[in-house]
């Protein structure tokens, strides 16, 4: 059973919400996010130190953070809860804790 539609958003849906995040040695900004169920959204990451990456491991999303780089994540959350991201690329000695909440409410 599946829990997320990647891209392909059709006509019949509404725009998707589009969230910066700004990732840098050892956080992400903002930390914590909250969106919709069935409403689709897409990351817009950046960094302007090193490469990072972002990983939903409940959700099945990873996406590497590359410096310079357009770097997106288009999905729609399908289930709710409060789903922990960590960055995906070792980055130096603060790579461990380098956390993002998501909320996925109702």
């Amino acid at each position: 059973m599946g829990c997320l539609t990647f891209l392909g958003f059709s006509s019949a849906q509404e725009t998707p919400r589009t969230i910066n995040i700004v990732a840098k040695r050892f956080t992400y900004e903002p930390n914590d996010i909250t969106v919709k169920k069935d409403e689709p959204v897409v990351f817009k990451l950046t960094t302007s130190d090193v490469t990072h990456g972002l990983k939903f491991k409940d959700l099945n999303l990873d996406i590497r953070i590359e410096k310079g780089k357009n770097n997106e994540l288009a999905f729609t959350p399908t289930k709710t809860g409060d789903f922990k991201g960590q960055c995906s690329v070792f980055c130096g000695p603060g790579h461990g804790s380098m956390r993002l909440t998501l909320h996925v409410t109702e």
